[in-house]
């Protein structure tokens, strides 16, 4: 790492690992319970395992893309972090917010609304700690020797993320106005502004781990963010189609959703040329592996999966089924988790001064995660086409139909279990590499930027 500050990158990717460890132990909570093994009922719910499960999702993203913007920026920036104590401040102050509304998901404090459970309250506090987040990465580009695209995508990125937190905190009375609004934190996150942050950070790592001109990677980052904002603000509209919103959100929902792949194949594209156009091979490969996976899969989870169905004539046969959890899960798999271990996988040895990228575990991570999260994914999808049919199209009862796709769920949990394997090596592998190292400052492994 080149500044001191970067460390503080550290403790959120450790919070991270903690956070995703976490979020396995309730999908499998969720998992044995779809086949009748819910031992824990009584305890932890299913509504309850499925609120914890889906927000430490986006809790340990975020954690994610914190971590990266205390590492990225100064790098961009050719300067230290704004205020070092500042960032500690804020990441205590998230970790506590996160474990009251974890804690409060088990006593029913909860809002009920998908992704946005969080208490009311709790949503204040966060805005407070996003703003002080905002803030110092802000005062470091304001002081900064130099500017960049990467830095100021990622940043207008994070910003706009924020800023689109707030229309989940409107009080509505009325359902359909409640949901309106909350898909325009929902989706305007993860198929529109989280895009940028991807963008930002894919660029990064491309050019440190390429070698490919920054000008020639940043001419790129500008057709991705083109591409997000032509179909990721109207693409909001696949979510209004049955939520009592006027028709025409059927066409240009249907229209809109139909050119959100273009973003993610644009990514995809980006990363393969960026790649075959390298100057010379960084030591780094498993970052690579995580970069350039990134990259493809999210366009087949995010891209194409969700393509497939959002075009209205099939959504009103699988919304609400686990064709959506299908997509769901590899979408979020490849455009954001993936992208947080790839820079956590760039960092480590960059900030500990510990060169673990030659041994077999790093690959093993990510080939027995990616095929986990795939097999997963397939279980997901075959079940959800079942359920489709039966429940759907025969008319059957919803339990009934539970009870016949059970067996897809023991796939699931095959797949999910091959998955935990390969996050337990990368776990071990962040453990290794140790804390970071006042050695390593001035220094970047192997870089060719």
């Amino acid at each position: 790492m080149r500044f001191q500050s970067q460390k503080v990158a550290y403790w959120f990717f450790a919070t991270c690992m903690l956070l995703l460890s976490l979020q396995i132990v309730y999908g499998f909570i969720m998992g044995f319970a779809r086949i009748g093994f819910d031992g824990l009922h009584d305890y932890i719910p299913f509504n309850t395992a499925r609120a914890t499960h889906t927000n430490l999702l986006v809790v340990w993203l975020l954690t994610g893309f914190m971590g990266a913007a205390y590492y990225i920026i100064p790098e961009e920036s050719d300067r230290e972090l704004y205020s070092v104590k500042l960032a500690y401040i804020q990441l205590i102050s998230w970790i506590v917010v996160g474990v009251v509304a974890i804690i409060g998901f088990h006593f029913n404090w909860w809002e009920g609304r998908k992704f946005l459970e969080i208490p009311r309250p709790l949503d204040y506090l966060v805005v407070v700690n996003v703003l002080t987040f905002l803030f110092n990465i802000a005062m470091t580009i304001w002081e900064a020797k130099k500017r960049s695209t990467t830095q100021l995508v990622l940043f207008f990125g994070l910003l706009c993320a924020a800023l689109l937190y707030l229309p989940g905190m409107i009080y509505f009375d009325n359902q359909t106005l409640d949901s309106y609004f909350r898909w325009w934190v929902v989706h305007l996150w993860v198929e529109g502004v989280w895009e940028l942050i991807m963008g930002g950070i894919l660029a990064f790592l491309l050019i440190k781990l390429t070698g490919v001109d920054r000008e020639v990677i940043e001419k790129w980052l500008y057709v991705v963010v083109g591409l997000t904002f032509l179909s990721g603000i109207l693409g909001t509209g696949h979510h209004y189609y049955w939520i009592g919103t006027p028709k025409y959100w059927l066409m240009v929902g249907g229209i809109f959703s139909a050119l959100e792949p273009l973003a993610f194949l644009g990514m995809a594209i980006w990363a393969l040329n960026m790649y075959r156009k390298k100057g010379k091979d960084h030591p780094n490969k498993i970052a690579l592996y995580w970069t350039l996976g990134s990259a493809m899969m999210s366009f087949i989870g995010a891209g194409f999966l969700g393509f497939a169905h959002t075009w209205p004539s099939v959504n009103q046969w699988t919304h609400g089924t686990l064709i959506t959890a299908m997509h769901g899960h590899l979408a979020f798999w490849g455009a954001y988790a993936m992208l947080v271990l790839a820079v956590i996988s760039y960092a480590m040895p960059n900030m500990t001064g510990r060169k673990l990228f030659t041994g077999m575990s790093g690959y093993l991570a990510f080939w027995a995660s990616n095929i986990g999260m795939v097999g997963m994914t397939g279980a997901l999808a075959v079940a959800g086409i079942t359920q489709v049919y039966l429940e759907r199209k025969l008319g059957m009862d919803f339990l009934v139909v539970q009870k016949e796709i059970v067996f897809h769920f023991i796939g699931m949990l095959l797949a999910a279990t091959l998955f935990t394997i390969g996050i337990t090596y990368f776990i071990v592998d962040f453990i290794r590499h140790g804390l970071p190292s006042n050695e390593a400052v001035g220094k970047n492994v192997g870089d060719i930027d």
